[in-house]
């Protein structure tokens, strides 16, 4: 079984693995300027969300593209969505992934520029989701829309057991305490039995230590699931 270069051209990095039977030979992240550093594959699967410039850059690469578009069904998952073509193409890939690892009732969770929680039941069928800021871009929002706020720093400060007492610290901790909330109500009205969350992005790492509910970081859920789209599709 030859090797397949699966791709996930996101808005901040372009993340990548390579991938032979079931198991990862190799992964990583670089940015678009760096596409030459790619390894080289019989065949590449890739999803994109960052425009048409990066589009470009990854079908310029010597080996034939496949690109993942969401359908009505694929790979165990059914779609939600009322237009299925309307699911951005990284979140499908990230419920293929997520079907993939685990069976049961599950809450997606992509922690990157946005953050986004799809819930998918234990039959494959995605319920649908939400979408919010992801955290840098909260930040960001807030620096750019008022006069006196700044745009980095601070720190996480429990709200119920030690409030921030600081303009840096109170951002840190709005930005993080809204994704928090955001995931704990769809934990609780998913419509779902008791259920699990897979939890991945850049930001995930900084999120994982505050959710209080039965969780799993994976490293890149989208790269799961370009690994399990079918050849000739």
């Amino acid at each position: 079984m030859t090797p397949v270069l699966c791709i996930d051209s996101g808005n901040t990095r372009l993340k990548w693995g390579l991938r032979q039977g079931d198991a990862w030979l190799d992964r990583g992240a670089l940015s678009l300027a760096e596409i030459g550093r790619l390894p080289g594959a019989d065949r590449i699967v890739a999803c994109n969300v960052a425009g048409e410039q990066a589009r470009r850059a990854i079908e310029s690469l010597p080996s034939p593209v496949t690109w993942v578009r969401a359908q009505a069904e694929q790979c165990g998952v059914r779609n939600g969505y009322e237009r299925p073509e309307q699911l951005g193409t990284d979140r499908w890939c990230a419920l293929i992934g997520a079907r993939a690892l685990f069976a049961g009732p599950a809450l997606v969770v992509m922690c990157g520029t946005a953050t986004t929680i799809d819930v998918l039941d234990a039959d494959g069928m995605h319920k649908g989701g939400l979408i919010l800021p992801g955290l840098d871009m909260m930040r960001a929002s807030l620096a750019a829309g008022t006069a006196d706020l700044p745009a980095a720093g601070g720190e996480w400060r429990d709200p119920l057991a030690n409030i921030a007492t600081n303009t840096l610290d109170a951002i840190a901790s709005g930005c993080l305490a809204a994704t928090l909330g955001a995931i704990r109500e769809m934990a609780r009205r998913g419509g779902l039995p008791p259920i699990f969350i897979l939890l991945s992005g850049g930001a995930a790492a900084a999120v994982s230590p505050h959710l209080a509910l039965p969780h799993r970081v994976v490293d890149n859920l989208v790269l799961e699931g370009l690994a399990r789209y079918p050849a000739g599709q």
